[in-house]
């Protein structure tokens, strides 16, 4: 009867509390009503027991209903299981870097030893490397996979290694940025001493003596008050100034006269320095062949030797410079004597076109590579300074014959340059412009420093 009056679920519910057979039994009284009677009125039991069991039957009717109502209703789902994220925290950097500077004596296979075998570093085929420069050498996990080393300013050695491959050299253009930089100044003593005093580097005089060499002795014709000014490319490295890159433009005004440079390329030509009327810069022969140093002796026919101790020709003039500083061939030639006599000491003679010949003398080693025969070409470097053969110090004497006879090298004139293509020359004419404008607002005035003189030497 329970399973017809009840649902299933109720009845489920019900075998749990074990209420089942307490109900089957209460109603089974119910439909007996004499039996039921007999139970309770005339059993003898005291009317507070059968009070409590009518209170009990009715609390479990309650309890009965309560479940009957709770079995209909939707079953409650649980609460969503929030799933934590997972952070990863990246490993740390395994890269790390070793810096230093080459040593005197150091090799590549000192520095390298510890990271790469005998063999890879023999196959590289690297001799040596610039003592006083800087390298880099990178490595990760503890495996070698770089090295760095400038050779020089324009140059690097790069090595790289990949992680299943062989080592590898390449000497590669180390890597610059340039800007604009604009430059003037004021002579007082000499070129050299007036570049310094506005904080600028040296070699930046030696590029702009070597522009107008051609037209100015920076050795005779160089007097106080002469002006530059100058529109160069500022290298920079990492942010630091490195030196220079190209110059653009030019002025130097030397004893009144104001000469101009304007970097141009005309058609395939390479890019060269025309001045502005667009003739090249470039005569057939330099003014001299130091780019600065100090007369010590002219060209005269009649001289007392200071060894000798005799009236002698000197048919020459005297630069007096310190040991070492290179000396450069005034024009495109060809090597017709190199040697050593008592007298020149170590020696060079240059054969030009025209029957002109040069002489350069008491040098203290000549250049890599001079060999009889040999050409070379204006302004390349030859050999360096000293004081070999009848000499009382460090100085060049250099000689000028035509055809044999000997000529002042000071009074020879100089030829005019190639001019611009007529192709180019309306391309130069808007190049030239703007530079000649900017060149125009960059100040002069400054204080120069004097520089101490050049020490004394000669024959």
């Amino acid at each position: 009867m329970i399973k017809k009056i009840l649902p299933h679920k109720v009845l489920h519910s019900l075998r749990r509390l074990r209420l089942r057979e307490r109900l089957t039994a209460h109603l089974s009284a119910l439909q007996r009503p004499a039996l039921r009677r007999r139970v309770t009125l005339h059993s003898g039991a005291p009317l507070s027991r059968i009070l409590s069991r009518k209170l009990l039957w009715g609390a479990l009717t309650v309890i009965i209903l309560i479940v009957a109502g709770l079995s209909f209703l939707p079953l409650v789902s649980p609460p969503p299981v929030v799933v934590t994220p997972t952070v990863t925290i990246p490993p740390p950097s395994r890269e790390r870097i070793v810096t230093g500077v080459v040593q005197s004596g150091q090799t590549l296979s000192t520095i390298l030893a510890p990271y790469l075998s005998s063999q890879e570093i023999h196959n590289l085929k690297v001799t040596t490397l610039t003592a006083g420069h800087s390298w880099k050498l990178t490595l990760y996990d503890d495996q070698f996979q770089s090295f760095v080393h400038d050779i020089n300013d324009t140059y690097q050695l790069l090595i790289t290694r990949p992680l299943d491959g062989q080592a590898t050299a390449a000497r590669v253009e180390i890597p610059y940025t340039y800007a604009e930089h604009a430059v003037g100044g004021t002579i007082n003593d000499s070129l050299f001493a007036a570049m310094t005093s506005i904080g600028e580097e040296d070699s930046l005089a030696i590029i702009l003596a070597d522009i107008f060499a051609s037209d100015i002795d920076f050795i005779r014709d160089i007097r106080k008050g002469d002006t530059f000014r100058v529109i160069v490319e500022r290298r920079l490295r990492d942010g630091e100034p490195k030196g220079y890159g190209r110059i653009l433009a030019a002025e130097f005004s030397n004893d009144g006269r104001t000469y101009h440079a304007f970097r141009f390329q005309d058609g395939k030509k390479k890019p060269a320095f025309y001045d502005s009327a667009g003739k090249s810069l470039r005569k057939a022969l330099l003014r001299a062949p130091l780019p600065f140093s100090r007369v010590s002796s002219g060209f005269t026919m009649r001289r007392f030797h200071p060894i000798a101790k005799t009236w002698r020709a000197h048919p020459a003039i005297d630069y007096a410079a310190p040991t070492g500083t290179p000396i450069m061939a005034v024009g495109d030639a060809t090597i017709s004597q190199i040697g050593k006599t008592s007298g020149n000491g170590n020696y060079i003679k240059l054969q030009h076109a025209g029957g002109l010949a040069t002489m350069y003398l008491h040098m203290s080693r000549f250049a890599k590579g001079m060999q009889k025969g040999k050409r070379v070409k204006q302004g390349e470097v030859i050999g360096y300074v000293g004081s070999t053969g009848l000499a009382t110090g460090p100085h060049l004497c250099y000689r000028m014959t035509r055809n044999g006879v000997p000529v002042n090298p000071a009074k020879i004139p100089t030829t005019p340059g190639e001019p611009i293509s007529r192709g180019e020359l309306e391309s130069f004419r808007a190049l030239q412009g703007p530079l000649l404008a900017k060149l125009a607002t960059i100040p002069t005035e400054m204080t120069s420093i004097a520089a101490p003189p050049p020490g004394t030497g000669g024959e």
